[in-house]
């Protein structure tokens, strides 16, 4: 309730200010308020993942109409099914089962080096499981994810702008701005396009995981001769977001969240010279021009758009 009451005052504050900014636009407002409504539970309602079968499983969800996403909604009927998957049996980046009574979690807290704490802020538990604080998904477990309860993620979204074979860069004819690119992956398990993202490592800084990702799946663990270079482009970035994604793996139980950064070549000098090569989960990698039409994993579309909106690019 708490949640609820502190979103609404600060949805409502932002309303307001921005109604009464002379600068203010209609779609100001719309996106203040949908980019808030994203990282508040109680107000955004996840789509990908629910009414679907679970991703690498036949597994089918049990259905979750809007009206009944939110656990303060009465869904006296709901009775989702549970599902591990067996890859997560001796994994050591897994959790153990909840039954276990070796697996004795500190929630909401730093346990050893798993972090159990999530951005989005403390989380309930209902019959000794973590409660995905966004609302229900259709199915319990954790599915094919490895921890119990928030699932850390980094994920950077590298661009520079496109350029025309004489070296100048390229503008919409109708939105008159200018085309970014972003290094995009082909995922392996769904064939969808992704920002070349990764877990966190117990005990990892986010700011290892998002070059380690990068290299790994991106330029196949080798950047030859430009490695000085890579180090020295990942070495700044700006954060765009950290909160909860709306992920196809997620449970009732067990959820995606992220840290994404932006890292932009301005000049295009270089991170145009990266030799890409796609490695680890992704079968391939390109420069992807971004745009309101292109589709991507998960809820990447959403975190690329605060790029676009950052850099004043095309949409």
């Amino acid at each position: 309730m708490a949640v609820r009451q502190t979103a609404s005052r600060l949805l409502s504050a932002t309303a307001r200010a921005s109604a009464s900014s002379a600068a203010g636009s209609a779609n100001d407002v719309g996106e203040s308020l949908l980019a808030m409504a994203r990282i508040i539970p109680g107000i955004f309602k996840h789509s990908r993942c629910r009414n679907s079968v679970y991703p690498a499983s036949d597994v089918r969800r049990y259905p979750v109409p809007d009206e009944s996403v939110f656990w303060s909604q009465t869904y006296s009927d709901y009775q989702p099914p549970c599902h591990e998957s067996p890859i997560l049996q001796g994994k050591e980046w897994a959790d153990l089962e909840i039954e276990n009574p070796s697996f004795k979690p500190k929630w909401n807290q730093l346990d050893g080096k798993v972090n159990r704490v999530s951005f989005i802020g403390e989380y309930e538990i209902w019959d000794d499981c973590p409660l995905n604080p966004f609302g229900r998904t259709g199915i319990r477990g954790r599915g094919i994810l490895g921890r119990w309860g928030p699932n850390h993620a980094a994920d950077p979204v590298v661009t520079r702008w496109k350029m025309d074979e004489s070296g100048q860069q390229v503008v919409h004819p109708v939105s008159g701005k200018r085309i970014l690119q972003m290094c995009a992956i082909e995922r392996q398990d769904c064939g969808e396009w992704a920002i070349p993202g990764g877990m966190v490592d117990p005990g990892e800084k986010v700011s290892a995981t998002l070059r380690r990702e990068f290299l790994e799946e991106t330029m196949d663990n080798d950047a030859g001769e430009v490695a000085g270079e890579v180090e020295q482009f990942f070495a700044a970035g700006t954060e765009i977001y950290k909160g909860y994604v709306d992920d196809p793996r997620n449970t009732d139980c067990a959820w995606m969240e992220t840290v994404a950064v932006n890292f932009h070549d301005e000049s295009g000098s270089v991170v145009g010279r990266f030799p890409l090569h796609a490695g680890d989960d992704a079968a391939k990698v390109r420069w992807m021009d971004v745009g309101e039409e292109v589709k991507l994993y998960a809820s990447h579309s959403n975190i690329v758009k605060r790029v676009v909106d950052m850099l004043e690019a095309h949409w």
